[in-house]
């Protein structure tokens, strides 16, 4: 199973987009800053979003990305699709007299956890993630500190 810094990364920026972009496109020296990720790293993150067409680029001095779509309608699984290829555990493999095992193995752990992980990250969208995020961040506004 992949669960990259990409992967992570990227999600935390489309979040981010999602929050602040829409009133228009937002420029990534803005959504390096606000999430502490440095922009060259971004930039390639970005350059995966952009051709699997998660999001759009308006170039110029004004410009910046925006979502191609409306959060609600991108899942968490396109997202690490399009940053990291597959999020699926490996599959077991074993030859001799591992092979019983390593059938059991692929039978009874893998291909279940494979099949929860894909229901469960197809089913999860952007818009949820925005939401989760917008709690956190309405709560940490109502922290007071003595």
């Amino acid at each position: 199973m992949i669960f990259s810094k990409r992967s992570r990364y990227g999600i935390r920026a489309l979040i981010d987009l999602a929050q602040h972009g829409s009133g228009g496109s937002i420029q990534l020296s803005e959504i390096a800053e606000r999430n502490g990720i440095s922009v060259k790293y971004l930039e390639q993150i970005f350059s995966a979003l952009r051709k699997a067409g998660i999001i759009g680029s308006v170039k110029g001095p004004q410009g910046g990305y925006f979502l191609a779509g409306p959060p609600g309608s991108l899942t968490a699984a396109e997202i690490i699709l399009a940053l990291d290829g597959i999020y699926f555990l490996d599959k077991e493999e074993a030859s001799g007299n591992g092979e019983a095992a390593a059938r059991a193995v692929q039978e009874k752990i893998i291909g279940p956890l494979n099949g929860w992980l894909d229901g469960f990250l197809r089913s999860l969208t952007l818009k949820e993630l925005v939401e989760c995020a917008e709690q956190y961040g309405d709560a940490d506004q109502n922290m007071y500190y003595i």
